[in-house]
């Protein structure tokens, strides 16, 4: 069965004004990006008042969104108006009934898919489509968000079934590689593979015939990219994650709540990224057998 969430008490959060002092500290360390995910941000009341704060930090170059997309058509063009640069939103199915399966919903899929065609219309510098592919569930669909992308000139990311699964039933069976999505989307269409940018999760692909849309995959399991990973994650309660596939985390609340200055937060964000696990990559070279993590719900992508 799915895991239930449990629901942070208010004065857990971490305040706009502690998220921005946190992205302050981080970018003097050389921290140019910023990615706000979940669970879902877009419950967050007032989201657009944080995205204002991060885009003015200096040094941070993008603010960019992960979203579910339900609450998108209404908040998109505020989005925009507070300077964010980039949306993604998650969507792994094509089809209303299985899409409403997946995640649990009822008649969502078309606003979700209003929200999309809100974030495009606003005109937002990227508008992305990120899809978990799992085996026996949704890689029949492959070729019809390869089209979406082609068509709509998109940027869909094809990820590799990871175990983050809230229902806790990850097999790596259920696991379709890159390469077979590739294989799949070039029997339709001509791609032009990009070079990976150092500490990009995805590696993307062009469309031979001049097409805007891109195809991008993220093959954490089959191609891990943990080697050049510079990303750290920062909870909603003031947790720092600096591996996805280590339940380690170390609490930074204390120190913004008990008057730490920021050189303390700051030595104390370099000890904990030193603390940084070697990840799903030398795990699966020392031949790990691979569980389920944590519910991606908990921490976002």
């Amino acid at each position: 069965m799915p895991t239930t969430p449990v629901w942070l008490d208010q004065k857990e959060v971490l305040t706009f004004e502690e998220i921005a002092r946190v992205s302050t500290i981080t970018a003097r360390m050389g921290v140019s990006s910023i990615r706000l995910s979940g669970g879902e941000p877009l419950v967050r009341k007032d989201l657009e008042t944080l995205v204002k704060m991060l885009v003015e930090v200096p040094g941070i170059k993008v603010v960019a969104l992960t979203t579910n997309g339900a609450l998108l058509k209404q908040k998109a063009r505020a989005l925009k108006e507070s300077g964010l640069h980039c949306v993604t939103v998650s969507l792994h199915s094509l089809k209303p009934e299985r899409y409403d399966a997946i995640t649990g919903t009822k008649d969502m899929f078309w606003r979700v898919m209003e929200g999309l065609e809100e974030a495009r219309a606003v005109g937002f510098e990227r508008v992305k489509v990120n899809c978990v592919v799992t085996r026996g569930c949704n890689e029949d669909e492959i070729p019809e968000f390869a089209k979406m992308a082609h068509d709509a000139g998109v940027s869909v990311r094809f990820i590799e079934y990871m175990p983050f699964d809230g229902t806790k039933v990850w097999d790596p069976e259920r696991v379709v590689s890159g390469e077979e999505i590739i294989r799949r989307i070039e029997e339709k269409y001509e791609l032009i593979p990009l070079e990976r940018e150092h500490g990009a999760t995805a590696v993307h692909h062009r469309f031979a015939d001049g097409s805007r849309g891109e195809i991008g995959i993220i093959a954490s399991m089959t191609k891990p990219f943990c080697s050049d990973c510079d990303r750290i994650r920062l909870m909603a309660d003031g947790r720092m994650v600096p591996c996805l596939f280590s339940k380690a985390e170390y609490e930074l609340k204390p120190l913004l709540r008990g008057g730490a200055g920021d050189e303390e937060i700051s030595r104390y964000l370099r000890s904990t990224f030193m603390l940084k696990s070697e990840g799903v990559e030398s795990m699966l070279k020392g031949g790990a057998e691979l569980k389920h993590v944590r519910p991606m719900y908990t921490i976002g992508g």
